[in-house]
């Protein structure tokens, strides 16, 4: 896997994630919709992690370094 994500993207995502868990656990979005928000976060987390964005890949898209 290439890498394919830059550190702002990867910020950014992180941020993300973690509101989602927040609302989720400060009860502000509850049932299916949290349960959804909370494998959002997770993905971004852990796309974040590897610098790996399967949607950029398939889409051609990078917001990473030119090499």
């Amino acid at each position: 896997m290439k890498k394919n994500m830059g550190s702002i993207d990867k910020i950014i995502r992180f941020i993300i994630a973690a509101v989602f868990i927040g609302l989720y656990f400060f009860n502000v979005v509850t049932g299916t919709l949290g349960i959804v928000l909370l494998v959002l976060a997770a993905v971004f987390v852990l796309t974040s992690l590897i610098s790996f964005c399967p949607l950029y890949r398939l889409f051609g898209l990078s917001t990473g370094k030119k090499e």
